[in-house]
């Protein structure tokens, strides 16, 4: 909820500080709605990649394309690009509305556009409506560990830890070497206060993914919290070194500030 930015993001702003920022989705949640070969399609493929780099401009093409007949992709393009001009509440309610329409023979396109609505709603604040869409995702694909640990994201902004480490043990035992799980649960173990559990993830998450910014700021909150004052300052400097601008730098800087201020 995988790579590293599409998810930790919004999972750190929601635990350490305050504020999201919407990342690009998985490919499993990037549903096809046309099919590649079809001349709809590469106006769709078009219209989605304009989407992410100019989003008023995709806005509003894809709004003259669905007068045009251009269909549920024409939709799925315009709820694209309102992500992109912030407008998430919108966005998370057309894809909803996408996701709601039966299609049996596709239930992966179904899950995948429930898991983006999911991740709107995340970003616009109610990851309790995010968390339902997600169960209604992973019933429909059981097995995709993106829309677990997504669920475990939106049961985190709940703050119910406890739920989201019952989703993210399912994706370790899967896969243990899911490097982001493993920082995800180490955080988790964290906010329930078992330091000696959350220390073993990220030690292995490191392990996997040694220079990871938003392990190294995870393992310093957890040396933080077991008095290793220095360790973590480390981790945090090294986070500023190698981060761009950004809700992780915000977190390192903030963080570095609270053990400076009881100098």
């Amino acid at each position: 909820m995988a790579n590293s930015t599409k998810r930790t993001i919004f999972f750190v702003s929601v635990i350490l500080i305050a504020g999201v920022v919407s990342a690009p989705a998985s490919d499993a949640q990037h549903g096809k709605i046309l099919t590649p070969k079809s001349t709809a399609a590469r106006e769709y493929a078009a219209c989605m990649a304009l989407a992410r780099s100019k989003p008023k401009a995709a806005h509003e093409s894809a709004l003259a394309w669905r007068k045009k007949g251009g269909g549920d992709a024409a939709i799925h393009c315009i709820a694209v690009s309102l992500l992109g001009l912030g407008q998430y509440s919108q966005a998370a309610r057309m894809l909803e509305e996408l996701a709601d329409q039966p299609n049996p023979k596709r239930p992966d396109l179904r899950a995948g556009l429930y898991g983006q609505s999911a991740n709107a709603w995340n970003i616009a604040g109610r990851p309790q409506t995010a968390a339902k869409l997600l169960t209604k995702a992973i019933k429909l694909q059981p097995d995709n560990l993106d829309l677990l640990i997504d669920r475990s994201i939106a049961h985190a902004g709940l703050g119910q830890y406890w739920k989201s480490l019952d989703d993210l043990n399912l994706v370790v035992e899967k896969a243990p070497d899911n490097a982001d799980a493993l920082i995800f649960r180490a955080s988790a173990w964290r906010k329930v206060g078992t330091l000696d559990l959350a220390e073993q993830d990220i030690v292995a998450a490191l392990a996997l993914k040694p220079d990871d910014p938003d392990g190294l700021l995870e393992r310093g909150l957890i040396r933080k919290a077991q008095g290793e004052i220095a360790a973590a300052r480390k981790d945090w400097l090294r986070v500023l070194e190698i981060s761009v601008e950004g809700p992780l730098t915000e977190a390192a800087r903030r963080n570095l500030e609270t053990i400076d201020v009881r100098k």
